[in-house]
């Protein structure tokens, strides 16, 4: 920028001066001062374009990193997620099985309690049976009781009449006789 406003101000006196000479020479002194500044503008947007790049190789390889990293922590992950899902599925066969066998158990253990459950009923039912046979047998017993009670009565009454048939008509007897 310096060089720029140099060749301006050299321009700006040769003109004032008035002289072909300082003129050319303003003018040449000023390309010189431009190409000078266009040297040094071009070489550093080359220095700043190299750092640049330089920044972003930097950043690219920083990323790369960070890529290879995140890729690693993502297959640690996948293969951690892959063991953690294998041992569910392990467990879960576990469990599915022991469901199975608890069922099977189950199943078992109510047809058992339908067998246990007929065989009480029918105990029942013939439970039922033995006591109305047995109601049945303990009145036929109470009836014999009481007919045994009757004839016993009935018999005393017939020794009684006989016992008296016989003193009687043993005198009886003797007195026709």
């Amino acid at each position: 920028m310096i060089l720029l406003l140099a060749a301006c101000g050299s321009i700006a006196v040769a003109v004032t001066v008035g002289s072909f000479t300082a003129v050319t020479v303003s003018a040449v002194v000023a390309v010189l001062l431009g190409s000078g500044a266009t040297a040094l503008t071009h070489a550093e947007l080359m220095d700043s374009r190299r750092e640049n790049a330089r920044a972003r190789a930097q950043e690219a390889r920083a990323f790369a990193g960070l890529t290879e990293a995140r890729a690693a922590e993502n297959a640690a992950f996948v293969e951690s997620m892959t063991e953690q899902l294998t041992r569910n599925q392990a467990t879960l066969a576990q469990v599915e099985d022991a469901l199975c066998a608890a069922q099977h158990r189950a199943a078992e253990t109510a047809r058992q309690l339908k067998a246990e459950k007929r065989l009480v009923e029918a105990a029942e039912v013939k439970t039922l049976r033995t006591a109305a046979k047995l109601d049945e047998a303990e009145e036929r017993a109470a009836e014999a009781i009481v007919r045994v009670a009757e004839l016993e009565q009935e018999r005393d009454v017939l020794k009684a009449e006989l016992a008296a048939w016989e003193s009687v008509g043993v005198e009886g007897l003797r007195k026709h006789a």
